[in-house]
């Protein structure tokens, strides 16, 4: 009898990490397009579609990256930065992430930069790192501290990108894979603020 129980729970707890095995190899193949157009006022979903973040300064943060060193935001003031939000287990984001290296190096000389934080609350530094390797990164990974995504309103998809301008400003928000013409643009536009702003401050 006890071997018959001890059977049930060796079933049900094989069946369990079966199950979640296969939800996270559909998590990992999901492609989430969200359109560029947002929700009208009024209509279905308009709290998830709208960009909470856009228009207002870019939540403070210190977190530590891969080799074990403080990066702040603030270590880049004065520098246009996106912030992206994004996961090991996360398809989409293994999509964007060479596209944001491409654009790391085009853009480098007008002090564009990309810190990449990483949503695994589970994935060891050894896993996330070989991720960002294959995915040919080396902008800064950071690993987030649970409190940073509140700060940031929420993750309710990944990737998630904010576009911080010279002024600590968030200029654009987008979740899910975008098209990588408005990753782009969303950058020129980010160099684009910064510049205008700190123009007509001087």
């Amino acid at each position: 009898m006890v071997l018959g129980i001890a059977l049930l729970l060796w079933a049900g707890w094989h069946n369990l990490r079966e199950r979640r095995l296969a939800m996270q190899k559909a998590r990992e193949n999901q492609v989430v397009l969200i359109p560029e157009k947002q929700a009208k006022p009024g209509a279905e979903g308009e709290d998830e579609m709208a960009p909470k973040m856009r228009g207002k300064k870019a939540p403070a943060f210190v977190l530590t990256n891969l080799d074990g060193k403080k990066v702040s935001l603030a270590d880049y003031k004065g520098r246009p930065v996106l912030v992206n939000f994004w996961a090991t287990w996360c398809g989409p984001c293994k999509v964007e992430m060479p596209w944001f290296e491409e654009f790391r190096k085009q853009y480098a000389s007008q002090g564009f930069e990309i810190l990449g934080l990483t949503d695994d609350a589970d994935a060891g530094k050894d896993v996330i790192a070989k991720v960002a390797q294959k995915s040919g990164v080396t902008y800064p990974i950071l690993l987030t501290d649970g409190k940073v995504q509140d700060a940031y309103g929420g993750l309710e998809v990944l990737p998630m990108s904010f576009y911080v301008d010279r002024n600590g400003v968030i200029v654009e928000q987008t979740a899910g894979l975008g098209p990588k013409e408005q990753i782009e643009a969303n950058i020129k536009k980010t160099i684009a603020s910064g510049a205008v702003a700190q123009a007509g401050g001087q």
